[in-house]
């Protein structure tokens, strides 16, 4: 699913981008309209046209100009998404990881609401079939259940990843989309009128003459939300298909609209239409069952997209430094397919309890949206220095750029506030979420403050040395570090003390490993440094940020092609297993830090580090983060020390001679 060539523009490209992209943002149609007119209090001409035209002007403005035009530009060798974009442009300013990190955790905690709203505003359809309706009511414990069985099997079905069902995902979306547009062009036909809400005028109307117009934006922004999940799966399908694709999806979304509208407008009288969905009131009653159907699987297939979408956001978040290591799985071998089980059963549990706190899709929509419009005022951010300093765009053309976005976004932003009482639920794992990105971030950087290096070719005699020292027993024939030096003429003075200082570990080859992280995706590339003939050995892989260092396989496949050239000999140094040709022995020394009591914080520093270890003890060890297997692995716990204690006041007490002791 993610081959390059269906990141060319083509037919079955542009498929199966209907699948992964546009599933969130093409399943709004199932609440926004309802949610406008809920809140609107109305259903006359004046809110049904000004509701419309806010529509089209934000998915024109936000959807087709900010991010299918403008953001999809910012792709990071095909890759998208906020760490994408964050890799780009970090070099231009220190602080940049303040909005990579709030964008990554809002859009990650908006994500728990998308699931639930958009399964259960397609179950909740079935309440309009009469033979039904009696037992599907908006918030009772069938509807419930559905869903939440529903949201489990989605969630269990992730560990075998996706590409089985995803092959289907793109006709299903095909099939939803051309669904939109026929019922839409139907209601159309019966009332051509409609077509008047395309005039923005209506939409400034409404703004500015309805008792609760500005806040009536909360409503319309539903209608983008899936807008920031589109660039964050650029990756899948390449930026041609998604142009070309968002044509055909954003003619089907607005004819679906304007068929809303044009529905309740034909209505007897100009009433408030309370609890009635006119999504599936422009539906033909003999169509209503399978109409439910094509939505519940146009809601799961948007929310397979969100899911798989989160689970890239920690693998980025992981490879650069912003999140604890943590388990990555590989359910296929699709390039980029991952599967995180703790995210995914948090997920899960997330959704779940959504469901049963809100029970309707009504009460979700009320408290849906205010992050995402946190993540996407972080991405225009992020876009100012794109646009600046990797496109060099003139001033003058960013700032233009830069003020219309900031402008709708902060309205956006300023109407969904008032959803914050509504949404405590979130705040936690809003800020929990922030809170971990940021503090093991700060945490990294303490901790690399402290980092002493030495000049490595004044201990390489001392190396050669203990390595022929027959009184040191040997702790093994090739023994292997993960440095931290980008300079091959540099090692950590900590892994010199493990080596020389702490039980000297004698061994025949001694290998230095350092991996470095590429602001590119997919890299997967090494060289090899011999600093002393067969005696010390330094590796350098250098590693996309969307790929995991699995140390323990990229230093066996180097291992081999160092064979094949002839370079190495692993023939085992014993001379009685030696004669057996049997291969070496290795051994991996992690060092693992810990927070020494012999410290004086300050108060922020004390703060960071402290919280940065009590995560540290929930997080996955070193060894199994670098793909180390256990029994070819040695961890050694080393002291942290950042600022010693000092001036301590110890009085030392003569002893007095004792006149009774006995002589």
């Amino acid at each position: 699913m993610n081959s390059p060539h269906f990141k060319k523009l083509s037919g079955a490209g542009v498929l199966i981008t209907l699948g992964i992209i546009f599933g969130d943002i093409g399943t709004s149609p199932l609440y926004t309209f309802q949610t406008l007119l809920k809140e609107g209090g109305r259903a006359d001409a004046f809110l049904v046209l000004g509701a419309i035209s806010c529509v089209f002007w934000t998915l024109t403005l936000q959807t087709t100009f900010k991010y299918i035009f403008i953001t999809l530009q910012a792709d990071n060798r095909g890759e998208g998404g906020i760490f994408s974009l964050y890799a780009l442009v970090r070099r231009y300013g220190k602080k940049l990881m303040i909005p990579a990190i709030i964008g990554a955790g809002t859009l990650l905690a908006d994500g728990i609401i998308t699931p639930p709203i958009s399964v259960t505003s397609a179950i909740e359809g079935l309440g309009l079939v009469p033979a039904l309706s009696q037992h599907f009511v908006a918030g009772n414990e069938l509807i419930i259940s559905i869903v939440i069985g529903i949201l489990l099997l989605l969630f269990f079905f992730q560990q075998f990843g996706t590409n089985v069902v995803g092959a289907a995902f793109g006709p299903v979306m095909l099939v939803w989309f051309l669904m939109l547009g026929t019922l839409g062009m139907l209601q159309v036909a019966h009332y051509p009128g409609i077509f008047k809400a395309l005039n923005p005028v209506y939409a400034w109307d409404l703004l500015t003459e309805h008792p609760h117009g500005f806040w009536l934006l909360g409503a319309v922004f539903l209608c983008t939300t899936g807008a920031e999940a589109l660039y964050s799966d650029l990756g899948h399908c390449g930026r041609k298909n998604i142009q070309v694709s968002w044509i055909f999806v954003k003619t089907c979304l607005v004819l679906n609209y304007l068929g809303q509208g044009a529905w309740v407008l034909t209505q007897n009288k100009y009433q408030t239409i309370h609890g009635v969905n006119p999504f599936f009131e422009i539906v033909p009653h003999q169509f209503l069952l399978p109409a439910i159907g094509i939505a519940t699987l146009a809601t799961i297939i948007a929310s397979q997209a969100l899911i798989s979408g989160s689970f890239t956001l920690i693998s980025e978040a992981v490879s650069m430094n912003f999140w604890p290591r943590i388990t990555v799985k590989y359910p296929s071998n699709i390039r980029g397919q991952i599967y995180i089980p703790s995210i995914n059963w948090i997920l899960c549990f997330g959704c779940i309890a959504v469901t049963l706190y809100f029970r309707t899709s009504e009460s979700m929509t009320a408290a849906y949206g205010f992050s995402i419009t946190i993540a996407m005022l972080m991405t225009t951010v992020l876009m100012y220095y794109f646009m600046r300093y990797v496109k060099h765009w003139p001033v003058w053309l960013v700032v233009i750029i830069l003020c219309a976005f900031l402008s709708v976004e902060f309205s956006f932003f300023v109407a969904n506030a008032v959803k914050i009482v509504k949404r405590l639920f979130f705040l936690v794992f809003e800020v929990g979420l922030i809170f971990t990105m940021y503090i093991w971030y700060r945490a990294r950087k303490i901790n690399n403050r402290f980092l002493h290096f030495v000049d490595l070719k004044d201990y390489i005699p001392m190396l050669k040395a203990m390595s022929s020292d027959q009184g040191i027993p040997k702790f093994a024939t090739h023994l292997i570090y993960l440095t931290k030096a980008n300079s091959s003429k540099q090692i950590e003075q900590k892994i010199i003390y493990s080596i020389l200082s702490r039980k000297p570990k004698r061994a025949d080859v001694y290998w230095f490993i350092h991996i470095e992280r590429t602001d590119e995706p997919y890299t997967m590339e090494y060289t090899v440094e011999e600093l002393e003939d067969d005696k010390v050995i330094r590796l350098e892989f250098r590693i996309g940020f969307r790929i995991q260092p699995r140390v323990n396989v990229l230093f066996r496949k180097a291992v081999e092609e160092m064979i094949a050239r002839g370079e190495l000999d692993i023939t085992s140094r014993y001379e009685s297993l030696g004669s057996y040709h049997l291969p070496a022995d290795f051994q991996f020394v992690i060092m693992e830090k810990f927070l020494s009591y012999n410290n004086n914080f300050s108060l922020s520093e004390g703060f960071i580090l402290n919280s940065y270890f009590a995560i540290k003890h929930l997080a996955q060890s070193d060894a199994k983060a670098f793909g180390l297997d256990t029994s070819e692995t040695r961890v050694e716990k080393i002291p942290m020390v950042v600022n010693p204690l000092s001036n301590i006041k110890l009085k030392r007490l003569d002893l007095q001679p004792n006149s009774n002791a006995i002589l």
